[in-house]
């Protein structure tokens, strides 16, 4: 479990991404603190396992799932990305519970300064939508952000200079693309009020049976 508070801006060393699977390797230093393989560190959001371990970076295997729904695929050699090591157990929980799975990915359609913060609005697909309220939880590249509003095709949030400073998110130009998680308890919510599927009921009886010679 991570809470969204970015601990370090790492970056690409290289992305080997095939049909089925790829990996990444990162280059940083801070999340290597009391880090193992095994371990997991979301790399702009997405929850990675270190499979290896060097003093000045890690790599992760990455499978085709998260390829798919996540834009890990479209990282190249040099490219910022955020980290942060999953949270420990006497750790403070400044974000919001944020799982490292991503749910899909969303587009930067306009970023606007307004006063000393900067209003970025993303465009994501209705199934998304579906989950986000206005003042409730996202998570943007692993990035624990407040909605501030709700439309039809998108969302806003405002980044706060220390959250511009210390994240890529204010790096990213429109038609970016980014990693989108909404919040764990609307997954729930959606879920427990929506019509339970019925269940399918048999037809083999034993008169069936009898008949068809068993």
């Amino acid at each position: 479990m991570f809470t969204g508070l970015i601990e370090e801006i790492g970056s690409v060393r290289h992305v080997v991404s095939g049909a089925e699977w790829g990996s990444i390797a990162i280059g940083c230093r801070n999340v290597l603190s009391g880090t193992k393989i095994g371990d997991s560190i979301a790399v702009n959001g997405v929850c990675l396992t270190v499979t290896d371990l060097k003093k000045d970076g890690f790599t992760a295997d990455v499978m085709a799932e998260t390829l798919h729904r996540s834009s890990l695929g479209t990282l190249r050699q040099g490219d910022p990305v955020n980290l942060e090591r999953a949270m420990p157990v006497d750790g403070r929980f400044g974000g919001h519970i944020v799982a490292g799975h991503i749910d899909g990915t969303g587009v930067l359609s306009r970023k606007e300064r307004t006063g000393n913060a900067v209003l970025l609005e993303i465009s994501a697909a209705p199934a998304i939508l579906y989950e986000i309220v206005e003042k409730g939880s996202i998570a943007i590249d692993g990035v624990s952000l407040t909605v501030v509003s709700v439309s039809e095709n998108g969302f806003t949030v405002s980044i706060i200079p220390h959250t511009g400073a210390q994240t890529i998110l204010l790096e990213k130009n429109t038609g970016s693309t980014v990693n989108l998680e909404t919040d764990v308890i609307a997954k729930y919510v959606r879920r427990f009020t929506s019509p339970a599927p019925e269940e399918k009921k048999t037809t083999l009886t034993l008169d069936f049976l009898r008949e068809n010679g068993f």
